[in-house]
């Protein structure tokens, strides 16, 4: 009989393991694809939840503008707005915006300070582009005299590597009556304050509400100054100044009434 040669053993043994190490090779591979696959879906996911987030942040946003706007000139008004914070985080950030307001050629001023809301969320979930900027309340001016324009500005505004929305308040000047004073005419002009108030630097996340309460209102009245033309005011905020004319008759005289209502805002 012929003995086996030494190999043929061998041989057998290396095909028999051939299809097991394919198959090893194969689940590993499915494993790895799963395994990144699954990653990038759930990117995907978180992103979309942080989008969506954003979103609705935005309305909140808006909701508590409202909410501002109508505590702002009622007295020990109080309302609020639903947050829901979980990929971003939202601040109070106490006197930080500088407020000047001045009323060209008469010696009538405000100056103060006052606090502002800043939503933050990573570009990780949602981008515009570097030095991306776009209102979703009002606009650039600092200064407004249209009654059915809001006091609040939201900013969209990206910066490094986060989109903020900055809320805060303009000013609102207007003529709001003339009255015969022992036989001369008085123009009254309102300049109207919404000064926000924090009591300290505040970061939140999770589900909160917001809340508004008005805390005072005061008027300062400068004048009667006589009219020497057409009056301008000016309104300095953040940086950004912008300005509003209110016709005035040659002949009369004009009171400044500085009128600020202060909000507290916290959670």
């Amino acid at each position: 009989m012929r003995n086996k040669a030494p190999n043929d053993s061998l041989t057998k043994n290396r095909k028999a393991a051939s299809p097991a190490i394919s198959m090893v090779i194969i689940t590993a591979v499915t494993i790895v694809l799963v395994l990144v696959t699954g990653s990038y879906a759930y990117q995907v996911l978180e992103r979309q939840r942080g989008a969506s987030e954003f979103e609705t942040v935005k309305k909140s946003i808006i909701a508590f503008d409202d909410a501002v706007r109508d505590v702002a000139w009622d007295r020990s008004g109080v309302r609020s707005a639903r947050f829901t914070v979980d990929y971003g985080h939202l601040e109070l950030v106490p006197d930080m915006l500088p407020l000047n307001v001045t009323v060209m050629g008469y010696p009538a001023n405000y100056v103060t300070s006052t606090a502002y809301v800043r939503y933050s969320i990573s570009t990780n979930y949602i981008t515009f582009g570097d030095g991306y900027q776009s209102y979703i309340l009002g606009n650039n001016k600092t200064i407004i005299s249209g009654s059915t324009e809001g006091f609040g500005r939201a900013l969209i505004k990206q910066e490094s590597n986060n989109v903020n929305i900055l809320l805060n308040y303009r000013v609102r000047a207007v003529r709001t009556s003339v009255f015969n004073v022992s036989g001369t005419l008085v123009n009254y002009i309102d300049i109207l304050i919404i000064k926000i108030n924090v009591a300290k630097w505040s970061m939140y996340i999770g589900d909160f509400d917001l809340v508004a309460k008005n805390i005072d209102i005061s008027t300062n009245s400068s004048g009667p100054y006589d009219v020497n033309g057409d009056c301008v005011i000016f309104a300095s905020l953040s940086g950004l100044t912008s300005s509003s004319t209110i016709d005035l008759e040659l002949g009369t005289k004009v009171v400044f009434n500085f009128v600020v209502a202060q909000v507290e805002v916290g959670v």
